[in-house]
């Protein structure tokens, strides 16, 4: 048999073992390492390598995941950066490399495999990239004596089917496990609709900070005792407050909720008491208010810690006589109301800089349930966002899946607009993809989208003060659409607001643009904390 003969034949056995064994094998692992041990019995293609990206560690972007021939601390080494070296720059590339002689070619990093440990002759190095839909997931790399007859063509051309081979199989592998996590996570999600503690409340998880707070809630839900719901805005108060209700002998009763930030505090008080037709101009007619409402039910009070310093003495008294008056009456009116409150505010701070009445906070404060953040509850997430999706194809009559990478992002992302904004992007994403798959790319567009591309960060603004004077150096790149829906008054923001109207000149509009806010939202933090 020639050599030429010979040499077609060991092609041949080593391009059919590796369709045998990528057919044969699910897990790409054992494949792999077959393929790479045939290269390197029958075609000489010694140190085999598959090279891929290295997502456990963010010091690096590629490591050795499969190799032939290498010591541990061969595979240990051999770390390298996209672009970097001959590996990174077929990576980064997707073009193949050929080097004929590894000793000549300035670009190899003998990183891995040191010269020392290889033949003392002419080492050349191939490196080809591997594929899954036209996209560079990995490198396939071998070294091989330079004198040799087998022509190096037909090495490369030869890795480049057994490099298809692997994409495939990585590909089926990554399929697998996408779809596996979105069987899991369909799962869970039918599992907490049949046995979820919060679950016919709408509150949707099974994390461990999650449970803790339903079980403390559940504790006194079939009691009149007052609660007091403490977290962040969008971290599902009023549900916390809605499953009180409607898990207590008063569920048969009204369930009435306020908003004490939401509303003019020249309102407020009409909104909370009622008033008699004729007690103030406009009162065409009497209006009962929310307390008288919800009497035999249940009374959501949300924002507490912003109700006006003078009508939370009036609160206080409705709390202990069980009466109230109308604006403009006289006639004492008894109600029979149970109350719920939240605040995202540290109360005792407020009541420490004379904002909140202490005797009203004791009198809140009989039960006190932190809500977590999202950010705390990284085992909903996914449940969370299958929960959403699900609701938001129905809504837009829409058949859109979440992909197992965009998961991924949801899940290390750190949520300062907690449940709502979670829910809000799921929405938006659904209406955004085009080929009914939430991918990377859309999740990517809006958080880079809703954090105003860069400028304005994910986190809440108000508290980042040093971001003005960051701002102002460039105040041509604010405008309207990076503003964040997710601000909150706090007592600590005085100084920096105070410093946004100093170098806006006054101009409040301007001022509320270097803070990221609309001038409305603004100027109410202006008036709440008392600078104008």
């Amino acid at each position: 048999m020639s050599n030429e003969e010979t040499t077609l034949e060991s092609d041949l056995l080593v391009i059919q073992g590796a369709a045998k064994v990528i057919a044969k094998e699910e897990d790409p692992g054992p494949a792999i390492l077959s393929i790479l041990r045939m290269m390197s019995q029958l075609l000489g293609l010694n140190r085999g390598r598959v090279i891929l990206p290295d997502n456990d560690d963010i010091k690096s972007d590629l490591k050795i995941k499969y190799s032939y021939g290498l010591t541990a601390d061969e595979i240990y080494r051999g770390l390298y950066q996209s672009g970097e070296g001959v590996t990174g720059r077929v990576f980064k590339t997707g073009q193949v490399a050929l080097i004929q002689d590894i000793d000549d070619e300035p670009l190899y990093i003998s990183r891995s495999v040191s010269r020392s440990t290889l033949p003392n002759e002419s080492v050349s190095y191939i490196a080809v990239p591997i594929y899954t839909e036209e996209k560079t997931v990995g490198v396939l790399a071998a070294h091989r004596l330079r004198n040799r007859q087998r022509e190096f063509q037909r090495d490369v051309a030869l890795l480049q089917v057994i490099a298809t081979f692997i994409g495939q199989s990585l590909r089926v592998q990554s399929l697998i496990i996408s779809k596996t996590k979105t069987l899991q996570t369909e799962n869970k999600l039918l599992k907490q609709r049949l046995t979820g503690r919060g679950i016919k409340y709408g509150i949707i998880g099974e994390s461990k900070v999650l449970i803790e707070a339903l079980d403390k809630a559940m504790q006194v839900a079939d009691t009149s005792t007052t609660v007091l719901l403490l977290g962040e805005s969008g971290t599902g108060k009023e549900r916390f407050a809605n499953m009180q209700h409607l898990a207590s002998k008063r569920s048969d009763g009204p369930f009435v909720s306020i908003n004490c930030a939401a509303i003019p505090e020249s309102l407020i008080e009409s909104e909370l008491f009622g008033h008699e037709k004729g007690s103030f101009t406009g009162a065409s007619v009497m209006k009962r208010g929310k307390l008288e409402l919800a009497s035999g039910g249940t009374l959501f009070l949300d924002e507490i810690g912003d109700l006006d310093f003078d009508l939370q003495g009036k609160l206080l008294k409705v709390l202990e006589e069980k009466v109230i008056q109308r604006v403009g009456g006289t006639k004492n009116i008894p109600i029979d109301v149970r109350i719920v409150a939240a605040t995202h505010k540290d109360l005792h701070k407020a009541v420490k800089a004379d904002q909140f009445r202490l005797d009203l906070f004791y009198r809140l404060n009989v039960y006190p349930i932190k809500l977590p953040p999202l950010r705390a509850r990284g085992a909903d997430i996914s449940l969370l966002t299958q929960f959403f999706v699900e609701h938001a194809n129905a809504e837009y009559e829409r058949n859109v899946k979440i992909s197992n990478d965009a998961l991924g992002v949801l899940e290390k992302y750190s949520w300062p607009g907690n449940i709502r904004q979670l829910e809000n992007l799921v929405k938006r994403s659904v209406l955004l993809s085009p080929n009914g798959v939430v991918d990377v790319e859309i999740i990517d567009s809006i958080l880079k989208d809703e954090s105003g591309d860069g400028v304005l960060e994910a986190a809440n603004i108000s508290q980042e003060p040093s971001l003005v004077s960051d701002i102002k150096e460039n105040p041509s790149v604010v405008s309207y659409s990076s503003l964040r829906p997710y601000l909150k008054v706090s007592e600590d923001e005085a100084e920096s607001l105070l410093e946004a109207l100093s170098v806006s000149k006054g101009n409040k509009t301007r001022a509320a643009l270097l803070m990221g806010m609309t001038p409305r939202q603004f100027r109410y933090r202006l008036q709440k904390l008392k600078l104008i």
